[in-house]
């Protein structure tokens, strides 16, 4: 059994499991809830430029990159539990905003200090978990988790296409505030603080400046943060893009939370994966095998959708199967490129943890932005755009000096 802080009275694990799983869900259930919003958010808010209503999404994982980077400090200074209530506070607080906004430029300010707010329960409860296990059995509690949390993306459009339904998609937003107390109250009522006030550290910024700078002087790191940015942009891109292509090109927008789901579902079964194949093939090995397959699934869909060859019928089946190579393009890769990223960096891994994950996650959806506003009726900039940085991140990850990884 793990090892566990002495002053703490621990919850029964399934228990801790499930509330963990729901800390991490915060992030999943904020953005997915939110796709089958947006088309009428864009005819209600900005109907001359449908496509910056995809924004709602970017700004939102804008705000969350940028709070990665201090919300696992602040937790080593002020406490677990207190750190995730604050950002919960200030998560709702703007959900409340975005509700009564009358404009979609209040709605994606409010989005961003949304995500600033969420990424205090997704960040800090992995320090909560290191905080009572270690090694296998904090693992074991992980993976558990997560495979809890892999459900949300399938469930979170349809549940929020019924709340669209019967309320309206403003009110989506107080399913998001109803949700954050529920999880607070969990936490609050269930679970102590595990971090002793004799183990807690100042906050200060040159540790994060000092951590910074070492992280950017290795080559293998920054190459590795690179492609996760690439990669993630290619994520994001897919999921602002999805709604419309499916909506507009395929005709199918109503049954969309039912094929959103279908490929959560199937894209799921990623991580599970990698985690019976990393020990096997080595994680350089998986990652170049998966960007090589993800460019050869994307050259095919270009050369058949431009060749004519496509009909309608078969473009969209094409473009679930694509989806499901992208979604599981992520499971595939980032745990192990954050494995990489930190193997020199393991005195500070924490502290260069909250470094790459920002940069990574902020300059994701600067590449992802654009190629969702240049969505114009087909998936065609969609493809193009994850294809390049399918190729780029290749690049780059066989430039990397080999090793036993």
């Amino acid at each position: 059994m793990a090892t566990v802080t002495q002053s703490i009275k621990r919850m029964g694990q399934p228990e801790f499991i499930a509330m963990i799983a729901m800390l991490f869900a915060t992030i999943a259930f904020s953005i997915d809830s939110m796709l089958p919003a947006l088309p009428t958010i864009a005819a209600e808010l900005t109907p001359d430029a449908p496509n910056k209503a995809q924004l709602i999404l970017t700004s939102f994982v804008l705000g969350m990159g940028l709070g990665t980077l201090v919300a696992g400090p602040l937790s080593d200074s002020f406490g677990r539990r207190r750190i995730i209530v604050m950002g919960a506070i200030l998560y709702c607080v703007a959900a409340a905003v975005a509700y009564f906004a009358p404009t979609l430029e209040t709605v994606l300010a409010a989005r961003v200090v949304q995500g600033l707010g969420a990424a205090a329960p997704r960040v800090v409860s992995l320090a909560l978990v290191r905080d009572l296990y270690k090694g296998r059995d904090m693992a074991r509690v992980v993976s558990f988790a997560m495979m809890i949390f892999t459900l949300v993306p399938a469930v979170a459009p349809l549940a929020a296409s019924g709340v669209i339904s019967a309320f309206g998609w403003r009110f989506i937003f107080i399913t998001f505030i109803g949700f954050a107390i529920l999880s607070m109250a969990w936490l609050l009522i269930r679970q102590p603080e595990t971090l002793p006030i004799e183990n807690r550290r100042p906050f200060r910024a040159a540790p994060l400046i000092a951590a910074l700078r070492e992280v950017l002087s290795h080559r293998t790191i920054v190459t590795t943060i690179t492609v996760q940015t690439l990669i993630l942009g290619a994520l994001f891109a897919t999921l602002s893009t999805a709604q419309p292509i499916i909506d507009v090109q395929f005709g199918r927008g109503e049954a969309f939370p039912l094929w959103f789901a279908l490929v959560a579902l199937c894209a799921g079964t990623a991580s599970p994966t990698n985690a019976v194949l990393v020990g096997r093939l080595g994680m350089r090995y998986l990652i170049t095998a998966t960007l090589l397959g993800q460019l050869v699934l994307s050259a095919l869909m270009l050369g058949a959708t431009l060749s004519g060859l496509m009909s309608e019928t078969m473009g969209f089946a094409a473009f679930i199967l694509w989806m499901i190579g992208v979604f599981a393009m992520a499971g595939l890769t980032l745990g192990n490129l954050n494995a990489l990223a930190l193997e020199p960096v393991g005195h500070i891994a924490g502290m260069a943890a909250s470094v790459a994950g920002s940069i990574s996650t902020v300059f994701a959806v600067v590449l992802a932005a654009p190629i969702g506003l240049a969505f114009d009726g087909s998936y065609l900039p969609l493809i193009v755009g994850v294809a390049v940085m399918a190729v780029v991140s290749l690049a780059l990850m066989l430039s990397i000096p080999r090793n036993k990884s």
